[in-house]
């Protein structure tokens, strides 16, 4: 929600007035200096919006502050308002409504571009988050990132390496947006003031990594690939088992971490629907625009959101550092999923992460099923995973 600043006016009358925390203003409006606010400078409260209100002939500002249990000045700050009795009947005022609920939509089958629409209302009510791009997939579709916190722990998470795990892009948003309105409402989450997350950890979220597989999924080939595809696919129209990126390459199957093991065994030589690692590691835009975040950032932990079978990796070769068995106890307590220290895997994200920066990194397998997992489950994932959520952000 915009405001322009009046004379006298600070961040923390802002903070006050509005009952939102000082730093996530600060964080809002990074371009304007808070010690030299001048007078018709443009301020984002973030939290809120503006909601058009008609007025009645029997309204009065303190009438209408009361019924909508709001300050009189927040309203005539949002209008920019000289006189309290500037009150006419039939004219538009607007009233800043604070937003106590999340908005992604839990209901529908969650494409490139739902994500892409909610990406961007998330940064128009949340202004203190970072949103980049940190590749496009081979379509050219942009693989983005959202930055939120300021604290010198860095966790990073991921969803929808796999085309028909799109899923866990869901619940990955959808904790992400619950974690947001928490901050601007100063509430807790599960006993934890999620204003201290924010200043002590700074959370990397790239929500889908596989556009154009999740798309292929989802609406079928797009036209300019569609016999390509459907070559890869032995003819059938059907794509429901797709877990590949566009060209048929397993991105989980993509990073240098004894990626020739994986060539070697795995049954596709080929392009596939599944498990082809690639004519070599990283050959694919995805996959080196993941390993192009991590080169490019200290990160202290990793989590790869996956479907399905109710447990969790969280080692590789012995890689793995003390820290990451207490961290996997505490996600399987609060979780109730399985922690599984080593599988007969490699060529992994998770696999990469661990060997090449001796740092907690885990694949978290969300539901049980089989994937693509139905969204009447997705409730019971959401309160499973919200655990391991928070302790990956306060441990």
């Amino acid at each position: 929600m915009e405001v322009r600043v009046r004379e006298g006016d600070s961040y923390a009358y802002y903070g006050r007035l509005f009952m939102v925390p000082l730093e996530l203003i600060i964080d809002s409006n990074e371009k304007v200096n808070p010690s030299n606010l001048k007078t018709g400078t443009k301020i984002m409260i973030p939290g809120y919006v503006s909601v058009p209100y008609t007025i009645k002939e029997e309204d009065t500002l303190w009438k209408i502050s009361k019924a909508k249990n709001l300050s009189i000045d927040a309203i005539m700050i949002l209008n920019q308002m000289q006189n309290p009795n500037q009150v006419v009947p039939g004219e538009t005022l607007y009233l800043p409504e604070r937003i106590s609920q999340h908005h992604v939509s839990l209901k529908l089958p969650y494409g490139s571009k739902i994500l892409t629409k909610q990406i961007k209302a998330l940064k128009k009510f949340y202004p203190f988050i970072n949103v980049d791009t940190i590749g496009t997939s081979v379509l050219g579709n942009h693989i983005q990132e959202i930055r939120i916190g300021k604290g010198l722990k860095k966790v990073h998470m991921n969803a929808s390496f796999h085309a028909n795990e799109w899923i866990t892009s869901m619940i990955l948003m959808s904790l992400v947006n619950q974690y947001l309105v928490s901050l601007t409402n100063r509430s807790q989450l599960a006993g934890i003031n999620s204003i201290n997350l924010y200043n002590e950890t700074e959370l990397s979220i790239v929500p889908m990594v596989n556009p154009d597989g999740v798309d292929l999924v989802l609406n079928g080939p797009p036209t300019g690939s569609r016999q390509e595809v459907l070559k890869i696919n032995e003819g059938s129209g059907e794509f429901v088992h797709w877990k590949a990126n566009i060209r048929g390459v397993d991105l989980n199957n993509q990073f240098p971490a004894n990626w020739e093991i994986e060539q070697e065994r795995k049954a596709p030589k080929s392009p596939a629907p599944r498990d082809y690692p690639g004519s070599s590691s990283l050959s694919e835009p995805e996959a080196k625009a993941m390993a192009d975040l991590i080169k490019n950032n200290q990160f202290d932990r990793i989590l790869a959101f996956h479907t399905q079978g109710e447990e969790f990796y969280w080692g590789y070769e012995g890689f793995e550092p003390p820290e990451s068995e207490f961290l996997a106890r505490e996600f399987e307590r609060v979780s109730g999923y399985k922690a599984i220290q080593n599988v007969d895997s490699h060529a992994g994200f998770k696999d990469w992460y661990i060997q090449e920066y001796k740092r907690p990194g885990f694949t978290l397998e969300l539901g049980r099923g089989i994937n693509p997992l139905p969204l009447s489950q997705i409730h019971d994932i959401l309160k499973r995973v919200e655990g391991i959520f928070l302790a990956s952000l306060y441990l």
